[in-house]
Parts: structure tokens; C-alpha cells; sequence
């Protein structure tokens, strides 16, 4: 019994079958299994106040810093967890004790915090945020914003357990 010359058309179907039987992870939505943990960023810690209050909003508001918490390994959102903000703003410098604040997360792992707009310190806009309560690895994140102009910063960390 001879077999039929395989087209391309026909090698690239079968490619593509043999494909999604080996790999089922291919044709199934992506999971977070294994995701790591946010490491800090190098100054993320300068002028960190330990303690900083929960509060509503710090100083005047305008400016929104916000982001997600999630557990590493599976990527679970994670709840109630405090994220500490700070930065050099227009009502402040990155010292200042009225420059800091705490907020916690959602349900669904979310953080927003209000905050006055963040100015430039050595020619970079940037805000500081940390998770620093002991259930989890501490984080330190200081990313730099595109523009003096944005109005909003958003920072996603994914903890370590301690």
C-alpha cells in the first residue's frame, strides 16, 4: 500500500495537532504556577519611615498610585495586605513624614492611594512603595514614571511568604 505525498498544508496540520496533544498547556489558558517573587529595586528603601499611618489619602490628593499584591508561586491575590507609598511631591519631599502613607489591599489584591503629583528629584519622577509587614518577604519598589506630566503610577508585587 503506497501513502499519498504530504502537502504542506497537510504537514503543517498535523504539526499543529501533534503539537497541542504533546503541549496541552499550549491550548489551555496561562497559570500563574511558578510565578516569582518581585525582588526589591535598588533605592526603593531611601527614606523609608517605618510605620507610616493607613490613611485615605496622603496630603492633597491628584495624583493616584495603585497596583496588585499577589502570592508567589500560584498568583493568588492577596487581601488586607499593607503597601506603603512615599514620595517627593508637590506638598513634600520624600522625608517628610506627611509624605507617607499606608493603604491596603482589596479582595481582589488591588491598592489605589491618592497622593499630591509626584515632582522630579535628580531628574527622575518616581514614587516609592513597600510591603514591609512580616508575613511576607520584604519589598521595595522605586519605578521611575515616563513624564513629570502623568497623574498615575501603577506598581505590582508579588510576595515571597518569610
Amino acid at each position: 500500500m503506497t501513502r499519498p505525498p504530504i502537502t504542506r498544508r497537510g504537514f503543517a496540520a498535523s504539526g499543529a495537532a501533534a503539537l497541542l496533544a504533546a503541549g496541552a498547556g499550549l491550548a489551555v489558558p496561562a497559570r500563574a504556577q511558578g510565578l516569582a517573587p518581585t525582588a526589591s529595586m535598588r533605592g526603593g528603601a531611601n527614606n523609608y519611615l517605618p510605620g507610616a499611618p493607613l490613611v485615605d489619602r496622603i496630603g492633597g490628593g491628584g495624583f493616584v498610585m495603585s497596583g496588585t499584591v499577589r502570592r508567589a508561586g500560584d498568583g493568588a491575590p492577596l487581601s488586607g495586605i499593607r503597601i506603603q507609598v512615599w514620595a517627593h511631591t508637590t506638598e513634600g519631599r520624600e522625608r517628610d513624614p506627611h509624605s507617607h502613607g499606608a493603604t491596603l489591599t482589596d479582595a481582589d489584591g488591588l491598592f489605589r492611594i491618592e497622593m499630591p503629583q509626584i515632582v522630579p528629584v535628580f531628574g527622575q519622577p518616581h514614587g516609592h512603595l513597600a510591603y514591609d509587614s512580616g508575613a511576607f518577604q520584604t519589598v521595595f519598589l522605586r519605578p521611575v514614571m515616563a513624564s513629570a506630566r502623568d497623574t498615575s503610577l501603577s506598581a505590582d508585587f508579588v510576595l515571597q511568604p518569610a
